[in-house]
């Protein structure tokens, strides 16, 4: 196969990799190989004229948009934070999760949303979360934090937070509840917009290729 007709994507590490490879697999694209070894981080199967790169899934859209990757897949929370300039053809229904307003637990019985007008925000996600509470008309004080959230109302840095949940057991063990849901939130396939020019073909029949297995799931939901 032509060198230029290679389609390189981007895949996330973590949770979304494994569900991403099955997805894949299901549309007959063989992409095993990247999970024999964690530390290799490109895997080519060129049979199938694909090039898999496993990167850090805040890094996806930067991949793709800057064309070093044709595709990629991403949270929906990583685009929106980040507003690249994408092309998003398919919502693949994987990664499902929700960003929420958690808080403690004490607070809670004593508060009203409702009355909210101005907070304190720790999140990873502070130009979702600024935007979020202005479309509210809620003043909001944000805390840019990268990781374990749940901290910050337990030391006193912030009384809320702004975060990603699958099932809750996390804010439940830190003594937080959700009192807002922001979001729903899927992996969805992103595109390199000169690729679409360039490699219209090979971009097309792969996302049809995930479309058809997409389908039935969406049938049955």
């Amino acid at each position: 196969m032509n060198k230029r007709d290679i389609l390189t994507i981007a895949l996330p590490k973590g949770k979304v990799l494994r569900e991403s490879l099955q997805l894949l697999k299901r549309a007959g694209m063989d992409a095993d190989g990247v999970l024999h070894d964690e530390r290799r981080l490109i895997f080519e199967n060129m049979d199938e004229g694909l090039r898999f790169m496993i990167v850090r899934s805040q890094d996806v859209p930067t991949y793709v948009e800057h064309g070093a990757s044709d595709l990629g897949i991403a949270g929906r929370d990583v685009i929106l934070e980040q507003g690249k300039d994408l092309y998003e053809p398919l919502d693949l229904g994987i990664g499902r999760c929700r960003m929420v307003v958690a808080e403690p637990e004490e607070l809670k019985k004593r508060d009203n949303p409702t009355h909210w007008t101005y907070i304190r925000v720790a999140t990873k996600y502070p130009n979702i979360t600024q935007r979020y509470f202005l479309q509210k008309g809620i003043e909001v004080e944000i805390i840019k934090l990268y990781g374990s959230i749940e901290l910050a109302p337990i030391l006193g840095l912030s009384e809320r937070i702004v975060d990603i949940v699958e099932t809750g057991e996390t804010l439940r063990k830190n003594g937080l509840v959700v009192v807002e849901e922001i979001m729903d939130i899927t992996s969805k396939l992103v595109c390199n917009r000169a690729s679409l020019k360039t490699k219209p073909r090979r971009i097309k029949e792969f996302i049809e290729r995930l479309a058809r297995v997409l389908k039935p799931e969406k049938g049955q939901g």
